[in-house]
């Protein structure tokens, strides 16, 4: 029976992992997590060894003490070398339809750009980025009100069902298809900050960012007076009252029996039903409490708490100025 190398950090390692366990011998899983790591309990489960160093040294390390007739990655968030992809094998797991989405967040970026589908693509490793040439394709469809949980579920499940084979039929010999290079496009890093809500965008764009980062990303997130709050869950009003006086991100309506707040936008409602104010998630009517509260960073909001630093810096000094000596 082959050896595999499997690295896998991110949310699509445990499919990745079964399938690979189905057909070949995992002579390791690369992953720094946790002993309540749900990947980790799986790989001890079927006597796959973690490796937790994984870095470029710690991958390169593990390629040569494994031997594996292939190494294959699901989700790792570093290129690597040329020097390393001639020892062996390569072959990657890409939740996008390459030649499209190249890059990184691939899946955040197809809700946030509302495509209508998404794909799981296992290619052979190449020097470049997500290039060389394509095993296995399988689109997966994106509906209007998807997260990207849901999608990762649904591609995750493609993967476990596909991976083991697509690697065995490759080790034989198939060599896959070309990428088209003039189709290719790409995603650039997301960074925490991206995920802030801009309230004068149209609604169909902040819905797409609160879909693209629920959970297991750390949600779309906006301001309260000047402190942080997570949006988790929303949904656009279908026939919104019409507004001509607007404030976007101003509270306009609230139910504290369903939970909901509604909130204008640059062109319509959003009403917004799970935020989080600090670490636990709770209703939007019990965090938004008045249709005098407006989302966002403010300037009033931030010259508000500059002030407050003022009198509580100004407090400090005089009371060391007459504490005795």
């Amino acid at each position: 029976m082959d050896r595999v190398l499997l690295i896998g950090l991110g949310p699509t390692a445990l499919t990745a992992l079964e399938s690979l366990a189905s057909r070949f011998c995992v002579a390791g899983i690369i992953r720094d997590a946790g002993p309540d790591d749900d990947v980790v309990a799986r790989a001890r489960s079927l006597g796959v060894p973690v490796l937790a160093d994984v870095g470029l040294a710690g991958v390169e390390k593990a390629v040569a003490e494994s031997a594996p007739a292939c190494v294959v990655v699901s989700s790792y968030d570093r290129i690597l070398p040329s020097s390393l992809l001639v020892r062996t094998r390569f072959v990657n797991v890409h939740y996008a339809p390459l030649p499209e989405y190249r890059g990184r967040a691939n899946v955040n970026w197809a809700v946030l750009n509302g495509e209508p589908e998404t794909a799981v693509t296992v290619h052979v490793m190449a020097p470049g980025l997500d290039a060389g040439t394509i095993l296995y394709q399988q689109r997966v469809t994106i509906g209007p009100d998807d997260t990207v949980g849901d999608l990762y579920a649904r591609l995750n499940a493609v993967q476990r069902d596909v991976l083991g084979e697509t690697v065995a039929r490759h080790l034989a010999g198939y060599p896959g298809e070309p990428q088209d290079e003039r189709g290719a496009t790409y995603g650039c890093t997301r960074v925490p900050a991206d995920g802030e809500i801009d309230w004068s965008a149209a609604t169909g764009r902040i819905h797409a960012l609160i879909r693209a980062l629920s959970p297991p990303y750390p949600g779309a997130h906006t301001y309260l007076e000047g402190r942080r709050i997570g949006v988790l869950r929303a949904s656009p009003l279908d026939d919104p009252p019409r507004y001509v006086g607007r404030i976007p991100g101003r509270v306009v309506g609230r139910s504290t029996r369903h939970g909901y707040a509604d909130v204008l936008t640059g062109d319509g409602v959003l009403r917004l039903h799970e935020l989080t104010d600090g670490d636990d998630a709770r209703p939007a009517s019990e965090v938004l409490v008045s249709t005098r509260q407006t989302l966002g960073l403010r300037t009033a909001d931030l010259l508000g708490r500059i002030e407050e630093l003022e009198n509580r810096l100004r407090c400090l000094t005089e009371g060391d100025s007459g504490s005795p000596l």
